[in-house]
């Protein structure tokens, strides 16, 4: 068979000419963004205009956007112990739902006796109730559950679980890397705390990824 129709877009996407030509153009950049002269100073323009067009797309704010080496470090950066919203008490415990990507399976900093797992139903989507119960008379707790499932294609009910953890304290995480560029969406319609993104999903490069922060999360280091 000469000819191959690639299709396996939910694992990887080809590089996009757009992304290809941007990444061209950087590297003939030479200056270090931390410098003060004008090539370093064009190379730091180029961050932050890449900051801004993150935060935009996901309606946060730039100086809430980390760039990492892709979803997976995004996802080990979020689930910190410690994290807390304003004044609010800091988080002690992780619960991840069950079909979470391994990367949030793995529970990212948080020691495996703090780590707990919600069930999910038959149709693939969170158990609410189950997570209510989990949250109820604890410590607060972080929780992260992906917006679409990379395997079966569900989309979680973001939202009413964000109410439900805010309810009891806490704080969730959203890694909404196989949505992002699929579904619209944003931080206020997932009242997440938390949004990891991949680059490579959507035409981008492998290796870059970002986690945005609400407004008002604190405690990342």
């Amino acid at each position: 068979m000469a000819d191959r129709v690639y299709l396996d877009w939910n694992a990887t996407t080809p590089l996009r000419q757009e992304a290809k030509a941007a990444m061209a153009a950087a590297w003939d950049l030479s200056g270090n963004p931390s410098s003060v002269h004008s090539e370093g100073r064009s190379a730091r323009r180029l961050v932050e205009d890449a900051r801004n067009a993150v935060a935009k797309a996901v309606g946060g704010r730039p100086q809430d956007v980390v760039f990492l080496s892709g979803g997976t470090e995004a996802n080990a950066l979020a689930l910190t112990p410690g994290l807390r919203r304003g004044a609010g008490a800091p988080v002690e415990r992780l619960l991840v739902s069950a079909i979470e990507h391994a990367s949030v399976l793995a529970g990212g900093r948080f020691p495996r006796e703090a780590i707990g797992a919600i069930n999910v139903t038959q149709a693939g989507v969170i158990d609410l109730d189950r997570l209510r119960a989990l949250l109820a008379d604890s410590p607060p707790a972080l929780v992260s559950v992906m917006l679409a499932n990379n395997e079966t294609g569900a989309i979680q009910p973001v939202g009413d679980v964000a109410d439900i953890v805010h309810a009891a304290g806490g704080l969730l995480h959203v890694d909404a890397i196989q949505a992002f560029g699929k579904i619209p969406f944003d931080l206020a319609s997932t009242k997440a705390d938390l949004v990891t993104l991949s680059a490579h999903k959507i035409g981008g490069p492998k290796g870059t990824g970002a986690l945005v922060l609400a407004e008002g999360v604190d405690g990342l280091e």
